[in-house]
């Protein structure tokens, strides 16, 4: 397992690195003065001079990624004082180091991103498991049309119904909120409530198909229909073989989907006004703050990458194949 590990985290700070470098070529390349747009509008020559200099703008391309690269190893200095290390540089709008800025966001995406999970595993596995229980019967039925039913709406279009009934309209809740759990845990969960509810019944119908096809699938395996055939109990033989032989696809899919609820933080965050990674994301283009949408990249690339060594870790231990592989 160890040597399974060390393979997967060399890859990922190699994938990192190409990440890192094709990101900055990309934005550094572009034929755009950075310093202009940091200084703003009436800015003067010797001013827009300095802050080339502070910004190291004045270098060639390929110290300047050298740079950029070592600072978020070690560290780098600017005029503002010393960005310790991971530096992904300074923004130009507000002036604050692009690592505490989305220091600063993330806790409220990574609720919204767990919080969902939780909720849409738990009623989502559970579902399908039942499904697949009761398969053919009427449980079986409602609980498959329900599903497909529901995974046909969208965050923005499901999200906005919630919003007009139960709080614009009869004023049951309130507007979406993020309290830090540290602060107040009751007054985070429900001000999270909402969002968490819409992504719970988008996202439950579809771990719902998804278990219940799984556990079908497993169910008519060889060594399933073996223990039946030992007389062993029907429920014991459901959890113990079935249920674990089933995981694999479903891991596969919460990688997936996490992946996709931290991409889709600008939608689920613009749908109820919460200021999160997605919103900085948002906020950076607009403004045309360059460090600080390529730092936003470089950290959703980065935690993506993180997700796919833990999925690959799931991996080994539900199949021990998969890290002799």
């Amino acid at each position: 397992m160890l040597q399974f590990l060390i393979r997967r985290l060399t890859g990922a700070v190699v994938i990192m690195f190409l990440i890192g470098a094709f990101t900055f070529f990309l934005f550094y390349t572009i034929p755009q003065d950075f310093a202009a747009l940091s200084c703003g509008k009436n800015c003067s020559p010797e001013n827009l001079a300095v802050i080339r200099e502070n910004l190291g703008l004045d270098k060639p391309i390929t110290t300047q990624f050298w740079t950029f690269m070592l600072g978020i190893v070690a560290g780098r200095d600017f005029a503002q004082g010393h960005c310790a290390a991971p530096c992904l540089g300074l923004s130009f709008d507000s002036g604050d180091f692009v690592w505490d800025s989305i220091v600063d966001r993330f806790p409220l995406t990574l609720s919204l991103t767990v919080g969902g999970l939780v909720i849409f595993l738990v009623l989502g596995l559970g579902s399908g498991m039942l499904a697949a229980w009761k398969r053919g019967t009427k449980v079986d039925k409602f609980v498959s049309g329900a599903s497909m039913v529901l995974s046909s709406f969208q965050i923005y279009f499901l999200g906005a119904i919630v919003l007009g009934i139960m709080v614009y309209s009869t004023g049951w809740m309130e507007n979406p909120s993020y309290t830090p759990f540290s602060e107040d845990p009751l007054a985070w969960a429900t001000g999270l409530l909402i969002p968490w509810a819409v992504m719970a019944t988008i996202f439950t119908a579809q771990y719902t198909r998804m278990a219940r096809s799984t556990m079908i699938e497993q169910l008519q395996e060889e060594h399933v229909r073996t223990a039946r055939a030992k007389g062993m109990p029907q429920k014991y033989v459901f959890f113990r073989y079935a249920w674990r032989g089933s995981l694999t696809p479903i891991v596969t899919i919460i990688g997936m989907d996490l992946s996709a609820l931290l991409a889709g933080a600008v939608v689920t965050e613009q749908t109820f006004d919460l200021a999160g990674i997605g919103r900085l994301a948002v906020d950076a283009s607009v403004s045309k703050d360059l460090p600080l949408t390529m730092g936003v990249m470089l950290f959703g690339a980065f935690f993506i990458l993180i997700l796919n060594v833990i999925v690959d870790l799931a991996y080994a231990y539900i199949d021990p194949r998969v890290r002799l592989a």
